[in-house]
């Protein structure tokens, strides 16, 4: 019988960590079965709670030490608590590698709001490599803040020596980066990325509409996407120098879905302002302005509000069985259309329609040869 389990490691036990961790057992524990919430209740053979973590790594003095299903109730995270009472789950968090995980600015927050840096010595790579190695880890899941890009390199070079799979969550350039993609391709590792879209978030939603207007025959003159939230990733984007890789990200997702390219002047796609006592609750505006039959002007504005970190896990728990998949079949390198349809820069962009339709196949494959 087919092993069903996914064993992961966890890079960050932040709020995203926290609500993918909860809805692993949310989802094994749920009576009813009928899967609400996600976008496939079976991929292959795996469930949500297929899925355990075997490892995790974070730089917070408040969780490093502890039990995973304890330390992601510690601050300074804040996500909703859908599922509070998970039995220990028997992986301790593990001190991570600092690097460039962590922006100067936030040691001027409240400590409730931002991180405690851990006293602990930081691994070596070899280190990491070794922990993924013994804890049978074949998933590393980046869950570093926006920026880290020293560190994510770090623990994609780990991911590659101990043989594991990534999913990177964040913006910085590894699956849409010919080099890495070539070398996670050339070592038979599967690979998802790059910066997960949320499950119904600002990203998807800007998309979606911009495809519309190109479908209508609307032309997309100008637009806008300005975000607020009050966890630590609102927090850390404060920094604006960490900020370059995030808004090439989010505009360029935008910019694909439209029918001609505005000009730079004319697009404005990214995070906006730290709001405190809005926790995980992200709200996005949207504006939209065209031009009609006849070039009669128009414009479209939307407000969403989301709890940020539910609707980033809603995905991750997709990605991750993915690349399980891909494990499985011994296929490596960049998972094309689960990267399209999972992540706002990956390699090659794809409509949603489109990418929708190539992660469906790729999970319907068997061998290499589609049902």
């Amino acid at each position: 019988m087919k092993n069903v389990q996914i064993k992961v490691a966890i890079v960050g036990t932040g709020n995203c960590a926290s609500s993918l961790v909860q809805g692993i057992h949310y989802y094994k524990e749920m009576v009813s079965g009928d899967g609400v919430g996600l976008m496939h209740q079976h991929i292959g053979a795996y469930t949500p709670g297929s899925i355990e973590v075997v490892a995790a790594f974070d730089i917070d003095k408040r969780k490093v030490g502890l039990d995973v299903h304890e330390a992601i109730f510690q601050p300074p995270n804040c996500t909703t608590t859908f599922f509070p009472d998970l039995p220990p789950s028997g992986t301790q968090v593990q001190m991570g590698k600092l690097l460039d995980g962590y922006s100067e600015h936030m040691a001027d927050y409240p400590v409730d709001q931002t991180f405690m840096l851990a006293d602990d010595p930081e691994p070596t790579m070899e280190e990491v490599v070794q922990t993924l190695r013994q804890s049978g880890t074949e998933v590393v899941v980046n869950y570093l803040p926006v920026g880290s890009e020293e560190a994510t390199r770090f623990y994609a070079e780990c991911a590659l020596q101990a043989g594991t799979a990534f999913v990177n969550n964040i913006p910085v350039f590894i699956a849409s980066d010919p080099q890495w993609a070539r070398r996670f391709e050339e070592a038979g590792l599967p690979l998802i990325g790059d910066d997960i879209k949320s499950q119904l978030g600002a990203t998807i939603t800007h998309r979606v509409l911009t495809e519309l207007f190109k479908k209508r025959g609307v032309k997309l003159e100008r637009t806008y996407q300005l975000n607020t939230g009050g966890n630590t990733d609102f927090l850390n984007m404060l920094n604006r120098r960490r900020l370059a890789s995030k808004k090439v990200s989010k505009t360029e997702a935008v910019q694909a879905a439209t029918a001609e390219r505005l000009d730079d002047f004319n697009i404005h796609v990214g995070p906006s302002d730290y709001v405190p006592w809005q926790k995980d609750n992200k709200i996005c505006f949207i504006r939209m302005e065209g031009l009609l039959f006849g070039n009669v002007p128009m414009n479209l504005e939307l407000r969403l509000s989301v709890e940020d970190s539910p609707n980033s896990a809603g995905v991750a728990i997709d990605a991750i069985r993915c690349v399980k998949l891909a494990l499985d079949r011994g296929e490596g390198g960049v998972l094309k259309g689960p990267s399209a349809y999972f992540c706002k820069h990956p390699m090659e962009q794809f409509s949603d329609d489109v990418a929708y339709q190539m992660v469906e196949d790729f999970i319907m494959e068997q061998n290499g040869n589609p049902n």
